[in-house]
Protein backbone atom coordinates (compact mmCIF):
# COMPACT_ATOMS: atom_id res chain seq x y z
CA UNK A 1 0.00 0.00 0.00
CA UNK A 2 2.78 2.52 1.06
CA UNK A 3 4.91 2.05 -2.64
CA UNK A 4 1.39 2.73 -4.27
CA UNK A 5 0.72 5.79 -2.50
CA UNK A 6 4.36 6.44 -3.19
CA UNK A 7 4.11 5.66 -7.08
CA UNK A 8 0.93 7.79 -7.20
CA UNK A 9 2.11 11.04 -4.56
CA UNK A 10 0.96 14.73 -6.13
CA UNK A 11 4.78 15.11 -6.14
CA UNK A 12 5.38 13.15 -8.94
CA UNK A 13 2.27 13.90 -11.33
CA UNK A 14 3.36 16.31 -14.28
CA UNK A 15 1.49 19.40 -14.43
CA UNK A 16 -0.69 20.26 -16.68
CA UNK A 17 0.75 22.38 -20.11
CA UNK A 18 -0.13 25.83 -20.01
CA UNK A 19 -2.89 26.57 -22.88
CA UNK A 20 -1.75 27.83 -26.14
CA UNK A 21 -3.92 30.40 -27.92
CA UNK A 22 -5.93 28.73 -30.78
CA UNK A 23 -8.35 29.33 -32.79
CA UNK A 24 -10.52 26.27 -31.96
CA UNK A 25 -10.16 23.42 -29.70
CA UNK A 26 -11.07 20.62 -31.90
CA UNK A 27 -8.53 18.47 -33.27
CA UNK A 28 -6.78 20.13 -36.84
CA UNK A 29 -6.91 23.43 -36.51
CA UNK A 30 -3.83 25.59 -36.38
CA UNK A 31 -2.73 26.98 -33.50
CA UNK A 32 -2.08 31.10 -33.72
CA UNK A 33 0.54 32.49 -31.96
CA UNK A 34 -0.33 35.67 -30.25
CA UNK A 35 1.46 38.54 -31.57
CA UNK A 36 4.87 39.60 -29.81
CA UNK A 37 4.93 42.87 -28.32
CA UNK A 38 7.99 43.66 -30.68
CA UNK A 39 5.91 43.16 -33.42
CA UNK A 40 2.90 45.41 -32.27
CA UNK A 41 5.41 48.30 -31.59
CA UNK A 42 6.98 47.87 -35.17
CA UNK A 43 3.17 47.76 -36.89
CA UNK A 44 2.26 50.43 -34.79
CA UNK A 45 5.16 52.76 -35.87
CA UNK A 46 4.71 51.57 -39.48
CA UNK A 47 0.94 52.84 -39.32
CA UNK A 48 1.87 56.06 -37.96
CA UNK A 49 4.30 56.93 -40.66
CA UNK A 50 1.87 55.93 -43.24
CA UNK A 51 -0.52 58.56 -41.85
CA UNK A 52 1.96 61.06 -41.34
CA UNK A 53 2.73 60.78 -45.16
CA UNK A 54 -1.14 60.72 -46.06
CA UNK A 55 -1.56 64.00 -43.72
CA UNK A 56 1.80 65.51 -45.80
CA UNK A 57 0.82 64.68 -49.28
CA UNK A 58 -3.53 65.87 -48.69
CA UNK A 59 -2.29 69.09 -47.03
CA UNK A 60 -1.87 71.55 -50.31
CA UNK A 61 -5.74 70.12 -50.88
CA UNK A 62 -6.96 70.80 -47.80
CA UNK A 63 -5.53 74.12 -48.09
CA UNK A 64 -6.96 74.79 -51.27
CA UNK A 65 -10.69 73.79 -50.32
CA UNK A 66 -9.88 76.02 -46.59
CA UNK A 67 -8.51 78.89 -48.89
CA UNK A 68 -11.69 78.70 -51.27
CA UNK A 69 -13.74 79.92 -48.20
CA UNK A 70 -11.06 82.89 -47.37
CA UNK A 71 -11.29 86.20 -48.21
CA UNK A 72 -8.50 87.01 -50.49
CA UNK A 73 -6.52 88.97 -47.97
CA UNK A 74 -6.18 86.26 -45.81
CA UNK A 75 -5.21 83.38 -48.23
CA UNK A 76 -1.86 83.66 -48.18
CA UNK A 77 -1.77 85.68 -44.44
CA UNK A 78 -2.50 82.36 -42.67
CA UNK A 79 -1.05 79.17 -43.57
CA UNK A 80 -3.21 76.71 -41.41
CA UNK A 81 -6.30 74.35 -41.60
CA UNK A 82 -8.80 76.74 -39.22
CA UNK A 83 -9.92 79.77 -41.06
CA UNK A 84 -10.41 82.99 -38.40
CA UNK A 85 -13.93 83.92 -41.09
CA UNK A 86 -15.61 81.99 -43.73
CA UNK A 87 -16.18 84.08 -46.69
CA UNK A 88 -18.61 81.73 -49.66
CA UNK A 89 -18.76 84.82 -51.61
CA UNK A 90 -15.86 83.02 -53.65
CA UNK A 91 -17.72 80.55 -55.04
CA UNK A 92 -20.55 82.76 -56.37
CA UNK A 93 -18.25 85.39 -57.67
CA UNK A 94 -15.88 82.69 -59.78
CA UNK A 95 -19.14 81.34 -61.34
CA UNK A 96 -19.76 84.55 -62.90
CA UNK A 97 -16.67 86.51 -62.92
CA UNK A 98 -15.49 85.34 -66.14
CA UNK A 99 -16.79 85.64 -69.80
CA UNK A 100 -18.80 83.16 -69.41
CA UNK A 101 -20.34 81.22 -66.48
CA UNK A 102 -17.92 78.68 -65.23
CA UNK A 103 -20.62 76.20 -66.28
CA UNK A 104 -19.80 77.21 -69.96
CA UNK A 105 -15.96 75.87 -69.24
CA UNK A 106 -16.85 72.74 -67.82
CA UNK A 107 -19.13 71.50 -70.44
CA UNK A 108 -16.49 72.65 -73.00
CA UNK A 109 -14.42 70.15 -70.65
CA UNK A 110 -17.18 67.51 -71.11
CA UNK A 111 -16.97 67.63 -74.70
CA UNK A 112 -13.22 67.20 -74.74
CA UNK A 113 -13.14 64.26 -72.48
CA UNK A 114 -15.95 62.64 -74.13
CA UNK A 115 -14.63 62.74 -77.83
CA UNK A 116 -11.02 61.91 -76.35
CA UNK A 117 -12.65 58.58 -74.97
CA UNK A 118 -14.25 57.37 -77.38
CA UNK A 119 -11.63 57.95 -79.86
CA UNK A 120 -9.18 56.17 -77.08
CA UNK A 121 -11.69 53.39 -76.71
CA UNK A 122 -12.19 52.51 -80.36
CA UNK A 123 -9.22 53.27 -82.36
CA UNK A 124 -6.44 51.52 -79.29
CA UNK A 125 -8.95 48.76 -79.14
CA UNK A 126 -8.60 47.71 -82.58
CA UNK A 127 -5.04 48.13 -82.59
CA UNK A 128 -4.74 46.19 -79.77
CA UNK A 129 -6.34 43.41 -81.03
CA UNK A 130 -4.29 43.38 -84.26
CA UNK A 131 -1.10 43.45 -82.38
CA UNK A 132 -2.04 40.78 -80.33
CA UNK A 133 -4.14 38.39 -82.54
CA UNK A 134 -3.44 39.17 -86.50
CA UNK A 135 -0.08 38.00 -87.80
CA UNK A 136 1.39 40.63 -90.23
CA UNK A 137 4.45 41.05 -91.79
CA UNK A 138 6.49 43.80 -89.78
CA UNK A 139 4.01 43.32 -86.80
CA UNK A 140 6.73 43.06 -84.22
CA UNK A 141 8.58 46.27 -86.04
CA UNK A 142 5.20 48.16 -85.80
CA UNK A 143 4.95 47.60 -82.13
CA UNK A 144 8.62 48.10 -81.18
CA UNK A 145 8.01 51.43 -82.96
CA UNK A 146 4.98 52.13 -81.30
CA UNK A 147 6.37 51.23 -77.83
CA UNK A 148 9.18 53.99 -78.46
CA UNK A 149 6.59 56.69 -79.11
CA UNK A 150 5.81 56.63 -75.15
CA UNK A 151 9.47 57.99 -75.27
CA UNK A 152 8.65 60.96 -77.22
CA UNK A 153 8.09 64.54 -75.37
CA UNK A 154 4.77 66.27 -76.69
CA UNK A 155 6.94 69.21 -76.94
CA UNK A 156 8.49 67.29 -79.60
CA UNK A 157 6.18 66.63 -81.82
CA UNK A 158 3.84 69.84 -80.99
CA UNK A 159 5.35 72.12 -83.55
CA UNK A 160 4.59 69.61 -86.95
CA UNK A 161 1.42 69.31 -85.65
CA UNK A 162 0.65 72.75 -85.26
CA UNK A 163 1.64 73.49 -88.47
CA UNK A 164 -0.72 70.65 -90.30
CA UNK A 165 -3.59 71.80 -87.63
CA UNK A 166 -2.70 75.25 -89.01
CA UNK A 167 -3.07 74.84 -92.58
CA UNK A 168 -5.85 72.41 -92.39
CA UNK A 169 -8.17 75.90 -90.24
CA UNK A 170 -8.53 73.70 -87.31
CA UNK A 171 -6.57 75.84 -84.95
CA UNK A 172 -9.35 77.02 -82.20
CA UNK A 173 -11.68 74.33 -81.98
CA UNK A 174 -11.12 70.79 -80.42
CA UNK A 175 -10.52 68.61 -83.37
CA UNK A 176 -6.73 68.75 -82.72
CA UNK A 177 -7.30 67.66 -79.31
CA UNK A 178 -9.94 65.03 -80.46
CA UNK A 179 -8.64 63.74 -83.45
CA UNK A 180 -5.67 62.49 -82.72
CA UNK A 181 -7.44 60.01 -80.34
CA UNK A 182 -9.05 58.05 -83.60
CA UNK A 183 -5.85 57.24 -84.76
CA UNK A 184 -4.65 55.16 -81.48
CA UNK A 185 -1.85 58.16 -80.37
CA UNK A 186 -1.84 56.81 -77.08
CA UNK A 187 0.58 53.97 -77.00
CA UNK A 188 0.53 53.36 -73.19
CA UNK A 189 -2.99 52.16 -73.84
CA UNK A 190 -2.60 50.32 -77.09
CA UNK A 191 0.45 48.47 -75.00
CA UNK A 192 -2.06 47.82 -72.15
CA UNK A 193 -4.62 45.97 -73.90
CA UNK A 194 -2.73 44.14 -75.80
CA UNK A 195 -1.78 42.86 -72.58
CA UNK A 196 -5.11 41.84 -71.58
CA UNK A 197 -5.79 40.69 -75.02
CA UNK A 198 -2.14 37.75 -74.98
CA UNK A 199 -4.27 37.10 -71.56
CA UNK A 200 -7.78 35.34 -73.13
CA UNK A 201 -6.94 32.41 -74.22
CA UNK A 202 -7.28 31.45 -77.90
CA UNK A 203 -9.50 28.72 -77.69
CA UNK A 204 -12.47 31.31 -77.33
CA UNK A 205 -11.21 32.60 -80.52
CA UNK A 206 -11.26 29.25 -82.14
CA UNK A 207 -14.56 28.07 -81.41
CA UNK A 208 -16.10 31.50 -82.63
CA UNK A 209 -13.99 31.08 -85.96
CA UNK A 210 -15.50 27.28 -86.10
CA UNK A 211 -19.44 29.44 -85.36
CA UNK A 212 -18.22 31.07 -88.71
CA UNK A 213 -17.53 34.18 -87.35
CA UNK A 214 -14.59 36.37 -88.71
CA UNK A 215 -12.45 39.24 -87.18
CA UNK A 216 -14.54 41.36 -86.65
CA UNK A 217 -16.98 39.49 -85.18
CA UNK A 218 -14.33 37.39 -83.05
CA UNK A 219 -13.46 41.12 -81.44
CA UNK A 220 -16.92 42.27 -80.94
CA UNK A 221 -18.74 39.37 -79.89
CA UNK A 222 -15.55 37.70 -78.01
CA UNK A 223 -12.92 39.97 -76.77
CA UNK A 224 -14.55 43.51 -76.25
CA UNK A 225 -17.02 42.16 -73.71
CA UNK A 226 -13.71 40.43 -71.80
CA UNK A 227 -12.32 43.70 -72.04
CA UNK A 228 -14.21 45.20 -69.99
CA UNK A 229 -11.27 46.38 -67.04
CA UNK A 230 -8.77 47.28 -69.48
CA UNK A 231 -11.50 49.61 -70.74
CA UNK A 232 -12.52 51.07 -67.55
CA UNK A 233 -8.67 51.84 -66.64
CA UNK A 234 -8.38 53.27 -70.37
CA UNK A 235 -11.74 55.66 -69.77
CA UNK A 236 -10.54 56.54 -65.90
CA UNK A 237 -7.09 57.69 -66.97
CA UNK A 238 -7.94 59.52 -70.05
CA UNK A 239 -10.54 61.55 -68.25
CA UNK A 240 -7.94 62.48 -65.48
CA UNK A 241 -5.27 63.51 -68.41
CA UNK A 242 -7.97 65.14 -70.31
CA UNK A 243 -9.91 66.97 -68.14
CA UNK A 244 -6.08 67.95 -66.45
CA UNK A 245 -4.74 69.10 -69.76
CA UNK A 246 -3.74 72.67 -70.10
CA UNK A 247 -0.83 72.61 -72.14
CA UNK A 248 -2.77 70.79 -75.38
CA UNK A 249 -5.48 72.81 -74.24
CA UNK A 250 -3.42 76.61 -74.44
CA UNK A 251 -1.92 75.76 -77.88
CA UNK A 252 -4.98 75.34 -79.72
CA UNK A 253 -7.59 77.30 -78.30
CA UNK A 254 -7.22 80.44 -78.56
CA UNK A 255 -11.28 82.15 -77.87
CA UNK A 256 -12.16 82.52 -74.46
CA UNK A 257 -15.65 81.01 -75.72
CA UNK A 258 -13.38 77.36 -76.23
CA UNK A 259 -11.93 77.45 -73.26
CA UNK A 260 -11.75 74.39 -70.67
CA UNK A 261 -11.67 74.25 -67.29
CA UNK A 262 -7.85 74.84 -66.97
CA UNK A 263 -7.50 77.49 -68.92
CA UNK A 264 -11.07 79.03 -67.31
CA UNK A 265 -8.73 78.53 -63.96
CA UNK A 266 -6.15 80.70 -65.64
CA UNK A 267 -8.14 83.60 -66.25
CA UNK A 268 -8.44 84.32 -62.78
CA UNK A 269 -4.42 84.97 -62.20
CA UNK A 270 -3.93 88.75 -63.74
CA UNK A 271 0.33 89.02 -64.13
CA UNK A 272 -0.57 92.92 -64.02
CA UNK A 273 -3.07 93.41 -61.53
CA UNK A 274 -4.49 92.16 -58.57
CA UNK A 275 -5.26 88.28 -58.84
CA UNK A 276 -8.77 86.49 -57.52
CA UNK A 277 -7.17 84.07 -55.70
CA UNK A 278 -10.26 83.06 -53.53
CA UNK A 279 -12.51 82.88 -56.75
CA UNK A 280 -10.12 80.48 -58.60
CA UNK A 281 -9.35 77.94 -55.42
CA UNK A 282 -13.12 77.88 -55.15
CA UNK A 283 -13.90 77.30 -58.92
CA UNK A 284 -10.58 74.90 -58.14
CA UNK A 285 -12.62 72.50 -55.51
CA UNK A 286 -15.33 72.75 -57.96
CA UNK A 287 -13.31 71.67 -61.16
CA UNK A 288 -12.51 68.73 -58.81
CA UNK A 289 -15.41 67.31 -58.15
CA UNK A 290 -16.01 65.24 -61.64
CA UNK A 291 -11.96 64.19 -61.08
CA UNK A 292 -12.91 62.57 -57.42
CA UNK A 293 -16.64 61.00 -58.98
CA UNK A 294 -14.70 59.13 -61.57
CA UNK A 295 -12.26 57.87 -59.75
CA UNK A 296 -14.43 56.73 -56.65
CA UNK A 297 -16.47 54.88 -58.58
CA UNK A 298 -14.20 53.41 -61.42
CA UNK A 299 -11.53 52.53 -58.83
CA UNK A 300 -12.40 48.73 -58.53
CA UNK A 301 -11.93 48.22 -62.54
CA UNK A 302 -8.79 50.37 -62.23
CA UNK A 303 -6.86 47.89 -59.82
CA UNK A 304 -8.78 44.92 -61.57
CA UNK A 305 -7.45 46.21 -64.71
CA UNK A 306 -4.16 46.94 -63.66
CA UNK A 307 -3.82 43.33 -61.91
CA UNK A 308 -5.11 41.31 -65.38
CA UNK A 309 -3.11 43.27 -67.98
CA UNK A 310 0.33 41.17 -66.85
CA UNK A 311 2.18 44.18 -66.70
CA UNK A 312 4.61 43.42 -64.03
Amino acid sequence: MTDLQSATSPADVPAPAAPRSTASTTSGTKVVPKPRPRHLVRRGARHIVMILASLVMIYPLLWMVVSSLRPNEEIFRNPSLFPVSLDFSNYARGWESLAQPFSHYLINSTLLVLGCVIGNLIACSLTAYAFARLKFWGRNIAFAIMLMTLMLPIHVVIVPQYIIFSQTGWVNTMLPLILPKFLATDAFFVFLMVQFIRGIPRELDEAARIDGCGHFRIFFRVILPLMLPALATTTIFTFMWMWNDFFGSLIYLTSPDNFTVPLALKSFLDTQGSSDWGAMFAMSVVSLIPLFLVFLFGQRFLVKGFATTGIK
